[in-house]
Order: structure tokens, then sequence, then C-alpha cells
């Protein structure tokens, strides 16, 4: 009789180097697994985790670059609606968690799997974002989480490897636990679970110390087409290499540090460490160039339904249709926001200082109050009147001091 197959989202640590022989003893599955690089392998590392997989025992070991698709299909999506969940956090792991599932799926359709797998634990907001998005694009496809099931320790999950002899990766443990990708970096545990601890320099790596950062500010521009960020001081990126570039040189100065309270959506807080020098400085850019080109009206309805599409995002629902809904809204908005944006790096700020556009709509002629004038200043008296004409009539009938 054929064992079952199974795909399995492969990082390459003790957790899901493990899961491979557990899935094997104790549900019978013949397990595949799957890395994706969406921009957090150094050069030939994903050559190692492939493997290392096949030496823990996997049937076959795949290995995808996704680091352009991660920046075409989700990060630029999430520039678009300036997605920051709780009005802070740039999504870096959420915007991931859909690609990788799809190409689970894909993997699972091309391989004759019956089920894929995450390591996800039952406290954190993945197993959500795993298993719904799985929900959404294959609902008849099993969903194993081995490590939620399993429930073992880390000292225990070593010592029953060891047991086995399956190779899981060894050397100097760090304190944290670690997710990156191209849009950022998180760090979590250790010392940082207490959250009055200010965090350890060695929890950082993209960006530098305010200490150690270049005394003299830099100057970056931005050129946005349609919302999207095409080009650096000039120089034609594509989304990918763009994020790489603007990460280096906004990193140098210290930008993108957050530590945040978060609101899991399993119903807890923890305190989370996120590195995003291009996140936040990309994201400066756009919302000051949309304040430059979008109509009020419509700016204001856009800024009330961001922190609702992050929202979205964040809890997993990146597939479901109200998400797909706003994508047409936002997408929609993003028509005319095309122009340059010139940024200061600084002390661990990425400030606009500059903004140019053809579809602007500042007019200087309205706008000043120099010679040159162009606002007829004697329409104003009648506009206040009748703004706030209801306000009187409140006032006269029940208005109270």
């Amino acid at each position: 009789m054929t064992s079952p197959r199974l795909v399995l989202a492969y990082s390459g640590g003790l957790d899901t180097s493990v899961a491979i022989r557990w899935l094997a003893e104790h549900k019978g599955y013949e397990t595949i697994a799957l890395a994706i690089d969406v921009g957090q392998a150094a050069p030939g590392e994903m050559d190692r985790v492939r493997q290392r997989a096949l030496d823990c025992g996997a049937v076959e070991s795949l290995v995808v670059d996704a680091k352009q698709e991660f920046a075409d299909d989700f990060v630029s999506h999430a520039i678009a609606a300036n997605a920051l969940y709780m009005g802070k956090y740039p999504l870096v792991s959420a915007l991931s968690r859909p690609l990788i599932t799809r190409h689970l799926v894909q993997a699972a359709h091309e391989h004759g799997a019956q089920a894929i797998g995450h390591g996800c634990t039952g406290k954190g907001n993945d197993q959500v974002r795993f298993e719904v998005t799985a929900m959404a694009i294959a609902p008849d496809l099993t969903v194993e989480a081995p490590i939620r099931e399993w429930g073992l320790t880390r000292d225990a999950a070593i010592a029953w490897a060891i047991e086995r002899n399956i190779p899981i990766p060894v050397g100097k443990d760090s304190p944290y636990s670690i997710d990156e990708n191209l849009w950022g970096r998180t760090a979590e545990c250790g010392i940082l679970e207490d959250p009055w601890a200010q965090p350890p320099e060695d929890v950082y790596e993209r960006s530098a110390a305010l200490a150690d950062t270049p005394d003299e500010p830099e100057e970056l521009t931005l050129t946005f087409v349609d919302g999207r960020p095409v080009a650096v001081d000039g120089v034609k990126l594509s989304l990918a290499e763009l994020i790489a570039e603007v990460d280096r040189r906004a990193g140098r100065h210290g930008v993108g540090r957050i530590d945040m309270i978060e609101d899991r959506l399993v119903g807890i807080k923890s305190r989370e460490i996120y590195e995003c020098p291009a996140a936040v400085t990309v994201l400066a850019a756009h919302r000051d160039l949309e304040d430059l080109c979008l109509e009020q009206e419509l700016a204001q309805e856009k800024r009330a339904l961001e922190s609702r599409y992050a929202q979205l995002i964040y809890n997993g629902l990146w597939f479901a249709p109200l998400k797909r809904a706003v994508d047409a809204f936002v997408a929609e908005t993003q028509r005319y926001v095309s122009g340059e944006v010139r940024l200061q790096l600084f002390k661990g700020h990425a400030s606009v200082v500059g903004r140019r556009s053809e579809h602007g709509l500042y007019d200087e002629g309205l706008a000043t109050y120099d010679e040159g004038d162009q606002f007829d200043q004697t329409q104003a008296e009648g506009f206040v009147k009748l703004w706030g004409l209801p306000t009187k009539v409140w006032a006269r009938r029940q208005g109270q001091l």
C-alpha cells in the first residue's frame, strides 16, 4: 500500500527537521520538503537547507526562489495600501505566509500529495495564516501541524532527534526566534519577552545603532508609477532589487527599528521587535506622495480602510472576499500616484523633504499668501456662514454652555 504524501513548509530549523520523521512515525506520511526563499537566505544557504531535508528523511526536497514573486504579488499591494498593523508593523511575516501556502498547494497538486504541513505552534498567528489560506485556495487538502500537535519543548525535541540520529542543525543557539524576508526581520523570545527591557544590540542585523550611524544625512529619491516604487535616485530597479537597495541605505542610518506590544490574533499580547529599514522608508514616501496626488474625500476614505486592510492580512485573510474587494478599491486610488519623493536618512529617521508629481493637486497660485494669490477670498464669508449654519441652528434651539 502506498504511503500518503505531504508537502511540508521547510525552514531548515529544528522544528521542521524533526517534523519530517515525526510525520512518518506517527502519521505514515512520506514528506516532500519545500523551502521558499523570500529574501531571508544568504548565498548558498538554500542548497544546504535542501540537503538537510533529505538527510532528515524527506523523500524529495524542493527549493523555490520567490523573492521577485513576493515583491510583485504581495509587498506591492501592501505598499499601495500603506499597510501597517496597529499603525506600526509592516506585516513582514504575515505577507509571506499566503505566498508560501500557495506554493505548498501547487507542489501538493504536482506531486500527488494529500496534505500540506507547517511547523507553527498553537500560540502564534502563523498557524492561522497557513491554514486559512489553504482553506481559501485548496479546501479539500488536509493540513497537518505536527509541532502544535506534538507539543514537545525544544530540549525534548533535540533529545528525540538525537535518539533517532536525525541530523538537526547544531551550533550556538540564538536566544531569539527570528523570521526574515525581503520586507524586514522579526525577533522575539529571550529577554525580549520582558516589555520593560531594552532590546540588546545583538538583536539587530539590518540597521545600525544610532551611535554608529553617519553624522551627515544622506538623501534618497524614490520614483513611483501608479503607486509602485520603480527607481532609486533615477535608476530603475525591479521591486525586489529596489527594496534591497533602500534597506541597505536606510539601515546604515539606523532607520526601521520597531519595538511594540502587539495584539495577536489568538488573543494574547506579545512584545515584538521588527527591523524594517526599507518598509519604513518606502511607506513614508508613498503616503506623502498620496497626500499630494489624491483628492481629499478619496484620501480620507482610503485612510479609513488602510488599518482594516492591514488587519485582514495580519489575520490570514489574504484570499478572502473582503480583501480582494479592498484591493480593487486601492488599485483605483493608485491611478495617479506617480512622481518623485525626496527623503533624508539621518539618525534613525527617513524624513520626506520634497515631493513632485505631474498629477499633484497642490496649486501654488491657490496656496500662496504672497503676490500672485489667485484665491478669491470674497467667497469665503458665504462659505463659512453656510458651513456653520447647522451648528448655529442647533445652538439657538438646543445648545447649552
